[in-house]
Parts: structure tokens; C-alpha cells; sequence
């Protein structure tokens, strides 16, 4: 008997050791990483925007052969804007590239009295416009900065009016004016594919000159014979809403 309790002793006395080093070392599971999820502005992006805007014309009379008889005044043409915008842009760490092609209906309208001819107003009007620009931004995960610059299209309409009567006296039709651009927008992804932002755009049209032809309205002026010719500087300055819808690059970067 002796026997066996010193060997149940020596039995029990091996396996509890064992049996604290089992509790002792427990498997090791690592932390889990975390990983963070950054928007990502690469792909084709589609949207509407509109705002307003405000051109500045000044008119001056020149003979056929440019040379200036008078200033008639300057003016400012102001309403509404509305449009799309389609473009592709691509990110590289935070920097973003894109190119943009806008086109947009308008309603900026304006008129002053002349100054050289004060028995003519002078009215100018904006019908559409077009933006064709290259884009680099700055993006701050899902929020983006950036400037742009290229070229614009403006479709203009000048006529002249009696200042007494309000009767048109001479129209120059319509006039498909190219100029330069620069701009600048923030932007905020609000969704994986969705974005919203602001954005200001100057216009730089430069000058031309417009032949006006009679409406008969002023007996001087027979229907259809030249009536004047005006030499026409404008700038256009606008500012509006976009949002976008973007397709064909990864929604999210992980690390």
C-alpha cells in the first residue's frame, strides 16, 4: 500500500506542472491591422451643373477699316447657366489629372445707352457656352482641389435699339467667339461613386468686331444696308454647382 501511494503521489506531482504550463502558454493571435479606405478620383465621370455668371462688353465705333470713332460704353450681361460636364481623371498618390469638355445653355443678358451715339442702345446676350480644359488637383482623400485651364466658346447675339421707342435698328446675328479659360473647384466624394462641388471659371474672349445691318426701322438706314460696325471686348466670369457621377476606376484604396 505504501508502494502505491508514493507512486500515485509521483503520478500526480508530474502532471500538474504539465497541465500549469498547457494553461500558461496560450496561442498567440496578432492585433488586427487596420486598414484605412481612401477615395479614390481615377475614371470617367459624368454630371450637371449650373450658377450664374456675368459678362463684361465694352463697344466701341470703328470704321470698316477698323479705325475707332467713338467709345459707346460698357456694360454688364448677367443671368443664369446651365449645363454638363463629361472628362476622365486619374490619381497618382494625391495628385489628380484630368481633362474636361463643358457645355452649357445661357441667359446672360445686358445693355447700356451709347456714348458716341446716344439715340442707340446697345444690347448684348449670351446664349451658350463651352470649356474645353485640362484639370490638376490636390486631393485630400475624399475632398478635392484643383485648378484648370484651356479654351472657351461663347455664342453672343449684339443688336442695337432706338433709345427712343425701344424699336431694333440693326442686329449682327450671331457671333461663335474662341477664347482662353482658367478656373479653380472643390470638390467632396459623398459617396463611392458621387461627388459635389464649387467652382469658378474666367473667361477671356477677347475682341471682335461685329457689322451690324439695318432693320429699316431708321429711315437713314434702309432694311438690310450697313448700319455700324463695332468693335466688342468682353470677359465672362461664372460660378457654379456640379455634381458627378464616376465609373470605370476603383471605388476605394486599402493599405
Amino acid at each position: 500500500m505504501k508502494k502505491l501511494g508514493v507512486a500515485g503521489f509521483a503520478v500526480l506531482g508530474m502532471s500538474a506542472p504539465a497541465s500549469a504550463a498547457d494553461l500558461a502558454v496560450a496561442p498567440y493571435k496578432a492585433a488586427p491591422t487596420m486598414i484605412a479606405a481612401i477615395y479614390d478620383w481615377s475614371g470617367m465621370y459624368i454630371g450637371l451643373n449650373g450658377g450664374g455668371g456675368t459678362s463684361h462688353k465694352c463697344w466701341d465705333a470703328i470704321t470698316t477699316a477698323g479705325v475707332i470713332l467713338g467709345v459707346e460704353g460698357c456694360h454688364d450681361a448677367t443671368g443664369a447657366v446651365a449645363g454638363g460636364q463629361i472628362g476622365y481623371r486619374l490619381q497618382s498618390s494625391s495628385f489628380v489629372f484630368g481633362i474636361e469638355a463643358q457645355g452649357d445653355w445661357a441667359n446672360l443678358r445686358g445693355s447700356s445707352q451709347g456714348l458716341f451715339n446716344t439715340t442707340i442702345t446697345n444690347r448684348s446676350r449670351i446664349d451658350g457656352l463651352g470649356l474645353f480644359t485640362g484639370q490638376l488637383g490636390y486631393a485630400f482623400s475624399s475632398v478635392l482641389l484643383y485648378v484648370k485651364g484651356g479654351a472657351a466658346l461663347t455664342s453672343d447675339r449684339f443688336d442695337s435699339w432706338t433709345t427712343a421707342g425701344n424699336v431694333l435698328a440693326a442686329n449682327a446675328g450671331s457671333d461663335n467667339r474662341w477664347g482662353g479659360t482658367v478656373g479653380a473647384g472643390l470638390e467632396f466624394g459623398f459617396a463611392p461613386n458621387w461627388s459635389a462641388g464649387l467652382e469658378y471659371d474666367h473667361l477671356f474672349m477677347g475682341s471682335r468686331n461685329a457689322t451690324f445691318t439695318s432693320t429699316g426701322a431708321v429711315p437713314a438706314f434702309p432694311l438690310g444696308t450697313l448700319f455700324a460696325t463695332d468693335r466688342i471686348r468682353q470677359d465672362v466670369d461664372l460660378i457654379t454647382v456640379r455634381v458627378n457621377y464616376r465609373w470605370g476606376g476603383p471605388v476605394i484604396a486599402k493599405y
